[in-house]
């Protein structure tokens, strides 16, 4: 094995957007990876020092160029820079260091080297919007629970465990949604996701005690979601886990939606976010007395049944206190 003392920085884009009540991940064939993975990827470029002015408007650059797209709302996400996360270092490649963004916009028809794909694929045990997921308890879980009894000593055991029943909620606590990264964390440490096997999770990410059989781990990992390139699914877990936290007091839902959109569409999109169902009457309740939108005087005709009252997002609402989200008044989903 060689190393090699450079350095690479990648700039690397989770950009979401919410159709049909569906949350989709953006992601181009030309996107950051190593030879011969054929996985989706998220969009990426360089940063080139002498080039760019700022991490963010290099990251603007290279998305309009490879997925077509102006982006409106962006935050930095989480620099990723473990080792041996491009496996060409192993060969004396450069230490690949990527800085990950989360971009939010309204979905449209990408260029055609890139597509938008459901981000339930990928993180399949976040969705409960038609309840607790069956494979939590019936797979997840009883496998986590042997894995934990791997580790070297008791007090490993332990805090296997507890970090497993916070995760998935099942303490007194119940389910919090934000724990997204935690949780595939989890699931790559005990090796219930293909990267793991393909990362050589041991060395990667070091972990200690014993693993589980080659069996269960294959036939676990057929319920934990598609693969994405190198660690991707970790970018766009811990995105997921970020959208969900700001529902709570930015108005992030905003940037997801048409300039008008009925109440329903609101609690649709942001059910599909936050991968719980809410609660009708509390969630319009937030909503109105909060005054996050203002009603148009208009109606949506172009839906079934009734037409509905049209709404629009009121900025002043920015300017008038800091915490303006829309919450999440979910139903008992544990």
């Amino acid at each position: 094995m060689t190393h090699s003392a450079e350095t690479l920085i990648l700039l690397n884009a989770v950009i979401l957007a919410v159709t049909d009540e569906v949350p989709r991940f953006l992601v181009t064939k030309r996107g950051e990876r190593a030879p011969g993975d054929n996985n989706p990827a998220l969009p990426y470029g360089p940063f080139e020092p002498s080039h760019h002015r700022t991490l963010e408007i290099a990251l603007r650059g290279w998305v309009k160029e490879q997925a077509g797209l102006p982006i409106g709302y962006v935050e930095q996400l989480y620099t990723f820079g473990d080792r041996y996360r491009d496996p060409r270092e192993l060969d004396g490649g450069p230490r690949v260091v990527s800085v990950g963004y989360l971009a939010l916009v309204r979905e449209a028809p990408p260029p055609g080297d890139a597509e938008w794909l459901d981000c339930y694929d990928f993180l399949p045990w976040e969705d409960w919007r038609g309840g607790r997921p069956g494979s939590i308890n019936e797979v997840i879980i009883p496998v986590l629970n042997d894995w934990s009894q791997l580790a070297e000593n008791k007090p490993e055991t332990s805090a296997r465990q507890e970090r497993i029943s916070i995760a998935f909620g099942t303490v007194e606590a119940g389910w919090d949604s934000t724990r997204v990264l935690e949780r595939y964390e989890i699931l790559y440490e005990a090796g219930l996701v293909i990267e793991a096997d393909r990362d050589h999770s041991v060395q990667a990410t070091g972990s200690k005690g014993g693993m589980l059989s080659s069996a269960i781990r294959k036939s676990t990992q057929a319920v934990t979601g598609r693969v994405a390139a190198l660690d991707h699914r970790r970018m766009m877990a811990t995105a997921l886990g970020r959208v969900r936290g700001k529902l709570q007091y930015r108005p992030v839902v905003f940037e997801l939606l048409p300039d008008k959109f009925t109440l329903l569409q609101l609690q649709r999109v942001a059910e599909s976010l936050a991968g719980v169902d809410l609660h009708k009457q509390n969630f319009r309740r937030l909503v109105v007395n909060n005054r996050l939108v203002v009603a148009t005087g208009k109606l949506d005709r172009n839906s079934s049944g009734r037409p509905a009252e049209l709404f629009r997002f009121r900025r002043d609402v920015l300017q008038e206190r800091p915490a303006p989200g829309v919450g999440i008044p979910a139903r008992n989903a544990n």
